[in-house]
């Protein structure tokens, strides 16, 4: 546009200037007229270079506001975690009421090298604890423990069939996420397989307690689980039976002190030292489970129930819970309140990786727990859980157990 107003200026002088100056001062103006004309084009061509420069920078940052990650950053690598807060109040009978405060944190990051490959690596809190990553304050503000919490690998072999290997989350069905059999914070470790074909799943695993066979030691553990899992009118159905075999007849604790069996009957060669002490039982769990999700007016509502028998036991080997939930906290302003009841006979399930909060862990125990919690916007909510139980019901001396647990949770 600048060029032709120019041409039209230079014409309109021509036709003037021929009248007034020599066409020497005439070949002058116009050169130094076009001279002004090419460095104005010039500033133009940058000025619309930076302006596509600042737009470029705009969608960056706006990219990495709204995705976490920048422009160009592999889209198959994710970064996620999570934190909490607790306060803990303990009333053991025979025991101190004890208090103390808690925290949870927990990062993993995941990465697909392939379309159809998961790799993750997860790092939490705690101890060597194997259903627990809390760590508990104190110690005059010493530095706490990291330990690696997930390193596994997740191939989809085909549409509806996965092979996971590693440290990983556990496949199998918890209904209702309650703990009977597997602690929520239970990362077993070897390899599994899940199948999923229209409304039916099938998961099995092989899970080594013990891998390494230098001691000849070696343990692993088997198990499956398959069932249905869809629409019963308007509500939504999972039902099935599972099948988990531990070998730990005769065998020593796994981790701990050499009579840290978790509820699970045992027998020592020196009763008063405790030493020598091993498993009375192994573990051939069967199981069969249901839940059913349903919504009444806008509140979504879940029942399960969850029996377990052991087939090795003969004695003390059933345990089984059952509860309601009601609500969801997952949006903003959003609540949710739960009723379970338990009883887990002393010989039941493994002890070592059943839910580590109820009667303080472990089995041989039964009683009630509460739950609650309230959303206060999808990412942080704040709950409490609180647990009426009795344990040492077949094994020792029977006691109450009361625990308070108020927690405030985030997710990024």
């Amino acid at each position: 546009m600048i060029r032709y107003i120019a041409l039209l200026l230079i014409v309109t002088c021509a036709q003037v200037g021929q009248a007034s100056v020599s066409d020497e001062d005439f070949s002058d103006l116009k050169t130094e007229l076009m001279s002004l004309i090419n460095r104005v084009e010039a500033l133009e061509a940058e000025n619309k270079a930076l302006q596509e420069s600042v737009v470029s920078s705009a969608s960056t940052v706006e990219k990495l506001a709204t995705t976490g990650k920048p422009a160009g950053w592999t889209e198959g690598v994710k970064i996620k975690g999570d934190f909490r807060y607790r306060y803990e109040n303990i009333d053991a009978q025979r025991s101190d009421t004890r208090e103390r405060n808690r925290i949870r944190a927990r990062l993993a990051v995941t990465a697909r090298p392939a379309d159809n490959v998961e790799v993750g690596i997860g790092l939490a809190s705690g101890s060597d604890d194997a259903v627990s990553t809390n760590q508990t304050l104190g110690g005059g503000g010493t530095t706490k423990d990291i330990n690696l919490d997930l390193a596994y690998f997740k191939w989809q072999a085909k549409p509806g069939f996965n092979v996971i290997g590693g440290k990983m989350k556990n496949i199998f069905y918890r209904p209702a996420g309650h703990g009977l059999l597997w602690d929520g914070d239970y990362r077993p470790e070897g390899f599994g397989f899940t199948v999923e074909r229209g409304n039916y799943f099938l998961n099995t695993a092989a899970n080594f307690l013990e891998s390494d066979s230098k001691k000849n030691d070696s343990n692993t553990a088997y198990g499956f689980q398959t069932g249905f899992k869809g629409s019963l009118g308007d509500s939504q159905l999972v039902a099935g039976v599972g099948y988990f075999e531990i070998d730990t007849k005769n065998r020593q604790v796994f981790i701990g002190d050499s009579d840290e069996f978790f509820g699970n009957t045992f027998s020592c060669i020196d009763s008063d030292a405790l030493t020598g002490c091993t498993y009375n039982n192994s573990y051939e769990e069967l199981e069969l489970f249901a839940q059913l999700s349903i919504t009444i007016g806008e509140t979504p509502v879940v029942l399960f129930a969850d029996l377990v028998q052991n087939q090795d036991a003969s004695d003390l080997d059933t345990a089984w819970a059952a509860g309601l939930k009601l609500g969801k906290a997952s949006a903003p302003k959003t609540w949710e309140l739960s009723y379970i009841y338990q009883n887990i006979e002393a010989d039941a399930v493994l002890g070592l990786v059943t839910d580590s909060d109820f009667a303080g862990g472990g089995t041989d125990a039964k009683g009630h727990k509460f739950k609650g919690a309230w959303a206060i916007n999808k990412k942080w909510k704040i709950g409490f859980t609180f647990f009426d139980n009795q344990r040492n019901m077949d094994v020792g001396v029977e006691e109450d157990y009361k625990r308070l647990v108020l927690d405030t949770a985030y997710k990024f």
